[in-house]
């Protein structure tokens, strides 16, 4: 696959990561090269001709600035003000996702190993001005990424961050990851119901994704995470700082990938907090004020991986 004159490659002893910063400051791929074997893909590579058409779903990791997933109808009232949003994805009637993953990103500065991008949105059919970036930093068997987020406007705003990684889902995959409990939601993903996890879904004691669907928002994660991959002889390991504190997880039917979504609020947040729902994750920033944290991918080798 021919790269993008515009992307980033970073590289750190046998970590590789690729960057398109026009096609929403997004990873085009995260590689482990090993001497001995093939490299292995920790987040599931670019699809053909996804970063020349500018698709940030077909591609390994995309931001989710200002706030994640759904807003319901795209509809909400924010300090007495009302604010209606159209649909910005194919197939959903919800405006998702925010702006940043639709949109072009700036190189700030980058070096060899590491690279800051940063993207500003003016007010417009969402009527806060604000600037986010994305730091990332590779190391030996890591990368992190530091997301800010600033309100940069005159406006009291809601706010919220994400990332949205898609990871390989060879049969045998496994996740295990510190949740509390899930929402339910109705036919368009919305949030309904907070029920405790279903055994099926026991992710704390670890679950195969052989022969599970999902497409839901889960509570009470405690920033840590683990894919085992037993066929490629690797596991991941996710490990996120305040403000994620939420999780997306969704493992579509019949595809050869799933995500696991490191998110600051559940879905629709800013509605279930004026509802008076509490535990959304719901942040408001005022001007000038700023919130963020980081999401690291540490990779794991087992002994036949790293010496067979």
């Amino acid at each position: 696959m021919a790269e993008p004159d515009s992307a980033i490659i970073l590289r750190h002893g046998p970590l590789e990561c690729a960057i398109s910063p026009q096609c929403g400051g997004s990873i085009i791929r995260l590689l482990l090269h090993r001497d001995d074997q093939a490299p292995l893909h920790l987040m599931r590579p670019a699809q053909p001709g996804a970063v020349d058409r500018c698709e940030p779903a077909d591609l390994s990791c995309h931001p989710l600035v200002p706030f994640s997933n759904r807003i319901a109808g795209g509809h909400f009232v924010f300090h007495g003000r009302s604010v209606d949003l159209p649909p910005n994805a194919p197939f959903i009637a919800d405006v998702i996702h925010g702006h940043g993953w639709q949109a072009p990103w700036t190189v700030s500065t980058q070096d060899g190993s590491s690279a800051v991008m940063t993207f500003d949105y003016a007010a417009g059919t969402w009527p806060y001005a604000y600037s986010a970036t994305q730091r990332f930093q590779l190391a030996d068997d890591r990368l992190t990424i530091a997301m800010e987020l600033v309100n940069t406007g005159d406006l009291a705003m809601p706010a919220g961050l994400g990332l949205h990684p898609y990871f390989p889902k060879p049969i045998g995959t496994r996740l295990t990851a510190d949740l509390d409990g899930v929402w339910l939601g109705d036919e368009g993903h919305i949030p309904t119901e907070r029920v405790p996890l279903p055994l099926a879904w026991d992710f704390p004691h670890g679950v195969a994704l052989d022969d599970i669907v999902l497409d839901n928002n889960f509570t009470g994660w405690n920033g840590r995470a683990r894919i085992d991959w037993p066929g490629a002889g690797a596991s991941l390991r996710i490990e996120a700082t305040p403000p994620f504190r939420h999780a997306v997880v969704y493992v579509p039917h019949n595809q050869d990938y799933f995500c696991f979504e490191p998110v600051s609020h559940m879905t629709n947040a800013v509605n279930r907090a004026a509802a008076g729902e509490r535990g959304t994750g719901f942040a408001e920033l005022a001007p000038g004020d700023s919130f963020g944290g980081s999401i690291t991918f540490a990779v794991e080798l087992s002994e036949r991986s790293s010496g067979d």
